[in-house]
């Protein structure tokens, strides 16, 4: 078999010629930060929802498995606080171990595990991203509040805060352009019907216009992504995110005897690169909001290697 006709490669190649190109266009200034963040917003609120409620649309409850979830958070959630023990119970050390947990599940995820691993393997990574944000962005929420409030050793005043960001941060998890089209399709799944050729034939069309856009605007954001006089305190967060954690994840899956194609994405699902919502993560809080961007660029960097060596790795020894 030829190098570039290997599975894992036949799938990683277009994704990273398609990065590539967006970061000639970022350096080229083709498109400027206002016209990513309008693209952004374009992919977010439109194309994802259609690709993921069509995608959802055709599957059955019976068909989920629970284990990829009870493989990868209780470890996510463990390797989290594990970070901020490590660095100190500091808002910059929440933040910073957010970055070596958040996987950018959406933007790079979605179209490399669709291209690698098919339907099956889209509908188990999708089962993870329904409550991705959920789990881990409300845990980083409450852990901050918790970090900002020992360091100004206020803890009584600071509990009703404490209260309404745990309700805030769980609500905007819920109702996002994420996890709603998720739900939505499923339950539309459930009621027996099928998409009419008129609806399906739209959303088909807005989720293919997904997978290409959403990697070019990461190779532009990577692009405009000053790594400057901060990679070296990136370098230790990108490592945590891209290699320990889809180890510690691949241990799990074994511990639950998970194997096969779901073991290979959720081990994937961990080894992806830090995701923006770590940035605004950092800009809410206002804490290393300079580092965190190099974290996710860094973290993106190195994922065209890391992504590879991971990927071959679990094919091997999943035996595919």
């Amino acid at each position: 078999m030829e190098l570039a006709q290997h599975p894992v490669l036949a799938s990683l190649i277009p994704v990273c010629l398609l990065v590539g190109a967006g970061w000639l266009a970022g350096r080229m200034r083709w498109v400027g930060p206002e016209a990513v963040r309008g693209l952004s917003n374009l992919v977010f609120m439109l194309l994802i929802p259609a690709l993921l409620f069509r995608t959802m649309s055709a599957v059955r409850f019976e068909q989920l498995d629970p284990r990829p979830v009870l493989a990868y958070f209780p470890v996510a959630l463990a390797w989290l606080l594990a970070q901020i023990g490590w660095r100190g119970f500091t808002p910059r050390s929440v933040v910073l171990a957010l970055g070596g947990t958040f996987s950018n599940n959406v933007m790079i995820g979605l179209i490399l595990v669709e291209l690698a691993y098919g339907k099956p393997g889209l509908v188990t990574l999708l089962t993870l991203v329904s409550v991705h944000s959920l789990i881990i962005l409300t845990a980083a929420s409450v852990l901050i509040e918790l970090a900002q409030a020992r360091q100004a050793s206020r803890d009584s005043a600071q509990a009703p805060r404490l209260l309404k960001t745990l309700w805030s941060a769980m609500r905007a998890s819920l109702l996002h352009p994420i996890p709603l089209p998720i739900a939505a399709g499923l339950l539309f799944a459930q009621t027996g019907w099928s998409l009419s050729p008129l609806v399906d034939q739209p959303l088909r069309l807005l989720g293919n216009a997904f997978g290409p856009l959403s990697l070019v605007l990461v190779g532009i954001s990577l692009a405009l992504t000053p790594l400057a006089g901060h990679w070296r305190a990136a370098l230790p967060v990108a490592a945590c995110k891209n290699l320990a954690l889809p180890l510690l994840v691949a241990l799990s899956g074994w511990a639950l005897g998970l194997g096969g194609l779901a073991w290979q994405v959720i081990v994937l699902a961990a080894a992806l690169p830090t995701g923006a919502n770590v940035f605004l993560f950092a800009q809410r809080y206002r804490v290393e909001q300079e580092l965190t961007t190099a974290v996710v660029g860094l973290s993106t960097a190195l994922g065209l290697l890391t992504l590879s060596a991971v990927m071959l790795l679990t094919a091997a020894l999943a035996g595919s």
